[in-house]
């Protein structure tokens, strides 16, 4: 490593202590104001006589405040149980708000100097550690890749990979102790929507910055394919744009939160009844995006699959996969490339289309008729465990806290109901395939190797057979990483698709056969 890539690194690492270490700055005051502001009125009785010890009271992490709070909504929620009262029960939403009202100091005070101190520092000493991979020639370059801690389940992996899911964990399920990171986005947030940030607004950041610094590395590294600069200059516009900028300003302007690219399955709570509500209740533009959403999972993904494969979203739209495609590219190669990962994955994703179907059936007929219950099974409770376990723990903890361990496409091979549906079409009605010349190939293993989706490319390129798989996502990364030029990303009539060939051919039978076998299914 040069002095350019260490010097970039050290001033990553300073900032992202710094990030770390603004968790314990400021102090936390609880006032009866605070209550009033952010309590509805009967929580406001039912928690103030409680809460009275901690009022006027200055903590000076947000730990100690959170940990008072949490046991007394807890003891006054015990009350309501031994009482059998448990629909005043209270939960555990409005710690958020609470620490953030009732935090002041330097947090505060300073939150702009301290953003440029530790995400802003971050993101210079990330960009100075990318940039100097231009001193290296174009071309792809192993580097060591599996004898690369961070890179092959090291130490270093395992320490990124349980931050990450440490992350995820306490945002979706315990925001409050990190309000004081929203702090350091409050002037971003309100320069966008006019609100101060949530929790969300901080994810989002988060999520479209990796996505732009780790693009920038995409861009170095593939520069020597046209390919893979596209469609990375594509995910990295549609994060920025659609799914974080145009959604923000829809909230300034008292509109639906709503991101254009996003769609039901994925988009797993489109027809919610508050989601719903939410849309026909905004005028033209709300029913724009509700005829839009259902337009783009019914006419969207079977046309575009038809014509382009997978790809078209996978690769160049969807923001999971532009996620995994910049910052989990460095992970790529640990994908499980066995029989038994692909029979798992088989069951795994479709499992969770079928889940999601029954769910969203349930939730309109509860939008239609009023009643929440067919027989014993309940649609809020089927919803809910779907939110906890999927929407949250496997598309967020899993799907990007196992990117060290797993690989980068744990959802989207895994989970991810859209990934299915967009799959099945491609799998029997599509005209893209990945063709390949098996006399060309010296089987040097890069293509499978390199696979995210866990596809051993190499047993298709040996036999020169296309490589037409529901999972394929059309990265392209197998033909950039090929140094024969045997993988090609195509599209032709369906019928074309060369799905059976010989066990292995070499030099010009392969030639004569590929022809042979593509003219037969040209004629049937």
């Amino acid at each position: 490593m040069n002095i350019i890539q260490k010097t970039g690194l050290g001033l990553f690492l300073i900032g992202f202590l710094v990030w770390i270490a603004t968790l314990t700055m400021g102090k936390f005051t609880l006032t009866d104001q605070v209550l009033k502001d952010n309590l509805k009125p009967n929580h406001y009785e039912q928690l103030r006589p409680s809460l009275a010890p901690m009022l006027n009271k200055t903590y000076a992490t947000p730990f100690g405040f959170n940990d008072d709070l949490a046991n007394t909504i807890d003891q006054v929620n015990r009350g309501y149980k031994i009482q059998n009262q448990m629909d005043k029960a209270i939960n555990d939403s409005y710690a958020f708000a609470l620490t953030k009202a009732a935090s002041h100091g330097i947090i505060r005070e300073a939150n702009v100097p301290l953003f440029w101190a530790s995400i802003g520092l971050a993101i210079v000493g990330a960009l100075i550690n990318i940039l100097a991979g231009l001193r290296k020639l174009p071309g792809i370059k192993n580097d060591h890749i599996y004898h690369n801690s961070t890179t092959s389940r090291g130490w270093l992996g395992i320490i990124i990979g349980t931050f990450l899911i440490v992350f995820y964990v306490i945002i979706y399920f315990f925001p409050q102790y990190i309000a004081n990171w929203t702090f350091l986005v409050d002037p971003l947030s309100r320069a966008l929507s006019g609100t101060p940030a949530s929790q969300w607004f901080l994810y989002g950041t988060l999520y479209t910055l990796a996505i732009l610094v780790m693009g920038i590395r995409m861009l170095i590294k593939y520069r020597h394919n046209r390919y893979q600069q596209v469609r990375t200059v594509s995910v990295m516009f549609f994060q920025l744009s659609f799914a974080f900028i145009i959604a923000e300003i829809l909230i300034a302007l008292s509109l639906p939160y709503y991101d254009f690219k996003n769609m039901w399955p994925l988009d797993y709570d489109f027809f919610f009844e508050w989601h719903l509500d939410s849309l026909t209740s905004s005028g033209r533009l709300g029913m724009f995006m509700l005829v839009w959403g259902i337009a783009l999972f019914t006419i969207g993904v079977p046309l575009f699959t038809y014509l382009y494969g997978k790809r078209w979203y996978c690769s160049w739209v969807c923001g999971c996969g532009g996620l995994a495609e910049t910052l989990g590219d460095p992970y790529r190669q640990l994908s499980d490339k066995s029989l038994k990962a692909w029979q798992v994955e088989r069951y795994m994703v479709h499992g969770v289309l079928v889940f999601v179907v029954v769910m969203t059936a349930l939730v309109l007929y509860t939008y239609f008729t009023g009643q929440s219950n067919i027989g014993p099974i309940s649609s809020y409770s089927v919803r809910s465990i779907y939110g906890f376990w999927i929407g949250a723990l496997f598309s967020g903890v899993v799907g990007v806290g196992f990117y060290p361990l797993m690989g980068n496409r744990v959802w989207c091979r895994y989970g991810c109901p859209l990934a299915a549906y967009i799959g099945i079409v491609q799998r029997f009605k599509s005209r893209f395939r990945i063709t390949t010349n098996g006399g060309q190939c010296i089987s040097c293993g890069n293509c499978s190797t390199y696979c995210e989706m866990g596809i051993d490319v190499r047993w298709y390129a040996q036999r020169g057979q296309d490589v037409v798989r529901a999972s394929c996502v059309g990265c392209g990364i197998c033909s950039a990483v090929c140094p024969r030029g045997v993988l090609n990303l195509e599209n032709a009539a369906p019928g074309s698709r060369v799905l059976i060939a010989p066990e292995v051919l070499t030099g010009n039978d392969m030639l004569r056969e590929n022809h042979k076998a593509r003219m037969t299914d040209t004629q049937n």
